[in-house]
């Protein structure tokens, strides 16, 4: 190939990838010019949209901070944590019989974890059988010498009663002797005759007397044997009573369930507790399918809790899931819990919804809805400020402090009865340019406000959690 046509090639390529260069050059300047104009547009946006929120129409300070007045359903809420455990569960015994045989208390040897999820006669437990074990071996012994004794009463007794019987008939031949003897001598003289008249008196007498000493013998020994009988029957009972209750020793489920432990003196009962046999109690087995919760309210809210009030609850455990409730029992007298100075009263919330994942001693995350206004005017209690303890007022964006008649408040927001409407701007802070402008005056409130100016003006809110 000749030499120029080579360099007419070079050159062309030269020349193709200069121009492919320029186009990249301008297309990333044109980018470049329109994520700055996007830039700027965002920026004068965001300026606006601050401006509009924050900016004063006297002022323009950047730290005032404002709020809308907003209608809607207004709720008067007490939030409290409280505790699940089961509305209804089934006592798990021990041998409360043991009682009867003088056992006061025994030890738990061997016992399921607890949240152990059971079946109808699964094991539970296993109380120490030593006590019991002592006084049943006592008691056979007993049982033992009780049937020596009946024996040996009941060979008496045949060996007494066959000689009473044979007196009798020994006495019977005397008597027909004695009578034969008399109506032989009817030829003898009158004092043999009388004689012997008076032996067969004798001998009748002594029949009489030898079948009455039977039939009391007969009696005694009755007695003796009926005595013997009833304590060998008692031995019998208790040892076969004590051998029913050393099964019990063995506890098992009575229902399907959960095994939660129970509190005893302030500790849970567990393996290696002892129970009596007065509260023989060693578990409870509740009913999962439904919840409720047990809490607390201090002395000062427990005023607006009430039997039927709704609640809404959510789980620590399972903070996704929501749950809805019902005031059940609210307690008339208030307890001090531990390691607290204050007061509480308990309340019971019944959980509506049954949910397997549910389980006692759960922490519950309370919310019990205490008054519910709808279609209200409410603001927070930042807003509100107080002066000369009667008038209360907020600051409006338009530069005026404004007169307000409260309503009712819960832990965020004060209801508005008058002197706002909806969608206005109020303050949450003090501006600088509200220190000496007069307050426009509610004419509803003429007559009901405590003029005395040596009051200081402060914020609602400060004041409500000074009380």
């Amino acid at each position: 190939m000749p030499y120029y046509f080579n360099g007419y090639i070079k050159c062309y390529m030269e020349k193709t990838y200069v121009s492919k260069w320029l186009n990249l050059s301008v297309l990333n300047s044109i980018k470049m010019k329109r994520n700055l104009i996007y830039v700027a547009i965002g920026s004068i946006l965001v300026i606006g949209a601050l401006y509009f929120f924050f900016g004063s129409g006297s002022t323009g300070v950047e730290n005032n901070i404002l709020a809308t007045v907003e209608q809607g359903e207004f709720r008067i809420e007490i939030t409290t944590s409280g505790e699940l455990e089961a509305l209804r569960s089934v006592q798990v015994f021990g041998p409360a019989e043991a009682r009867r045989f003088r056992i006061g208390s025994f030890t738990i040897d061997k016992m399921v974890d607890e949240g152990t999820v059971v079946q109808k006669g699964d094991f539970i437990c296993s109380i120490d059988k030593t006590e019991l074990f002592g006084r049943l071996e006592d008691r056979k012994l007993d049982l033992e010498q009780t049937k020596a004794q009946y024996e040996q009463i009941q060979l008496d007794t045949s060996l007494n009663l066959r000689i009473e019987r044979d007196n009798i008939l020994n006495q019977k031949y005397i008597v027909q002797e004695q009578e034969l003897i008399l109506e032989q001598s009817q030829f003898e003289p009158p004092a043999i005759i009388k004689q012997n008249e008076y032996n067969v008196e004798k001998a009748i007498r002594e029949l009489d007397q030898a079948q009455e000493r039977y039939r009391i013998k007969t009696l005694q020994e009755k007695a003796r044997m009926t005595e013997i009988a009833a304590k060998l029957r008692e031995d019998e009972l208790e040892v076969s009573q004590m051998v029913e209750v050393l099964d019990k020793f063995v506890v098992t489920a009575p229902q399907d369930g959960m095994v939660i432990y129970v509190d005893y003196r302030g500790s849970k009962v567990k393996e290696g507790s002892q129970i009596t046999s007065w509260n023989p109690v060693v578990a409870t087995l509740p009913d999962l399918t439904t919840m409720q919760s047990i809490t607390y309210i201090n002395e000062v809210d427990i005023r607006r809790v009430k039997s039927s009030q709704q609640v809404e609850l959510g789980m620590d455990a399972f903070p996704d899931k929501k749950y809805t409730g019902e005031v059940k029992k609210v307690a008339n007298i208030g307890q001090q819990r531990p390691n607290s100075d204050a007061k509480v009263f308990e309340v019971i919330i019944e959980i509506n919804e049954s949910d397997p994942l549910l389980r006692p001693s759960m922490t519950s995350s309370n919310t019990i809805i205490a008054d519910k206004l709808d279609d209200v005017l409410y603001v927070p209690l930042e807003a509100v400020n107080v002066a000369n303890d009667s008038i209360n007022y907020v600051y409006l964006r338009n530069g005026t402090k404004q007169e307000v008649l409260l309503g009712m408040t819960n832990a965020n927001d004060v209801v508005i009865e008058k002197g706002l409407n909806q969608g206005e701007y109020v303050y949450l802070n003090t501006p600088d340019w509200g220190e000496n402008i007069s307050i426009n005056l509610l004419e509803e409130l003429n007559g009901k406000r405590n003029l005395d100016k040596t009051k200081e003006e402060e914020p609602l809110a400060s004041v409500m959690k000074s009380h």
